[in-house]
């Protein structure tokens, strides 16, 4: 069974409106916490997976630190290094075999490559990059709600090096881990679906960016989908209800992860005695 780490590489604002949609303020402020200028802070987390087949999986890689400045409208801040971040866990980059992105916005995947010399260079060399075939042809052909969240320099020199491999259905990756696909946010999610010792763990991406989202109907206006994002998220529920999945939060600042429960009314819950909370959350 795997063993896993979530580390989180940095954080950044998010307007609330956004991050929620349709939902009023007078509800979401309830479950997540916003400034006075209705700013919510989000982590970026990646996940450290050590397969029993001797793989080491990476899950994310953050904004990296290519893009900061331009996108500063986002007020990264806590930023952390994936070399870093591999250092404490005492691994190098060089051993890191998989890569696998939920999908290629700029908070995903910038820290795939990093600045070196005259250009981009590749932060894990020896890896595989998986990206599902949805999400890449988007990446290459984005729509105009997306453009602004893709860069090149995040993934072309991938792509160039001949590191990355496409995905079109479900995948098991290594005996504990299975790749699973979801559409709505943007075409072509992955989420990780990982067996540990104790539990059975998902990566939801942005499926289910923050606790708050697992209600189905709790959908981002950065969705490009809505109807597509609830069948997702309704499917990812209904998965982690029956197989006891604890679902990982990748943009919530505050709380880790959870079971979830569905009620004899068909609302999904997060099971409160299950929440993780995070040890240091920034605010």
């Amino acid at each position: 069974m795997a063993r896993t780490d979530i580390i989180v590489t940095g954080y950044f604002y998010a307007d609330g409106g956004a991050m929620f949609g349709t939902v009023p303020k007078s509800a979401w402020c309830r479950k997540y916490p916003s400034n006075a200028g209705n700013g919510c802070v989000l982590a970026m987390k990646s996940l450290l997976i050590l397969s029993d087949s001797g793989q080491k999986i990476w899950v994310d890689t953050g904004c990296g630190h290519k893009h900061p400045e331009r996108l500063s409208y986002y007020r990264f801040f806590g930023l952390k290094g994936i070399r870093a971040a591999l250092a404490e866990k005492g691994i190098r980059p060089e051993e890191i075999t998989d890569v696998v992105l939920t999908h290629l916005h700029f908070d995903h995947c910038g820290g795939c490559t990093h600045e070196h010399g005259d250009g981009p260079s590749m932060t894990f060399p020896h890896a595989r990059h998986w990206v599902s075939r949805k999400q890449w042809e988007n990446f290459c052909h984005p729509n105009a709600l997306e453009k602004g969240s893709f860069f090149d320099e995040d993934m072309r020199p991938v792509a160039n090096t001949g590191q990355l491999s496409l995905l079109e259905t479900d995948l098991s990756l290594a005996p504990d881990v299975r790749l699973m696909l979801y559409d709505g946010h943007t075409p072509g999610q992955i989420a990780p679906c990982i067996q540990t010792g104790n539990e059975t763990i998902v990566f939801a991406g942005d499926v289910i960016p923050l606790i708050a989202h697992v209600s189905p109907a709790w959908i981002s206006a950065y969705d490009v989908e809505p109807l597509r994002s609830y069948e997702a998220k309704s499917k990812l529920l209904e998965l982690a209800v029956l197989g006891k999945q604890r679902i990982v939060y990748c943009h919530d600042a505050y709380s880790r992860s959870s079971l979830v429960k569905k009620t004899d009314t068909g609302l999904f819950l997060p099971v409160r005695g299950s929440i993780i909370k995070e040890e240091n959350p920034p605010i």
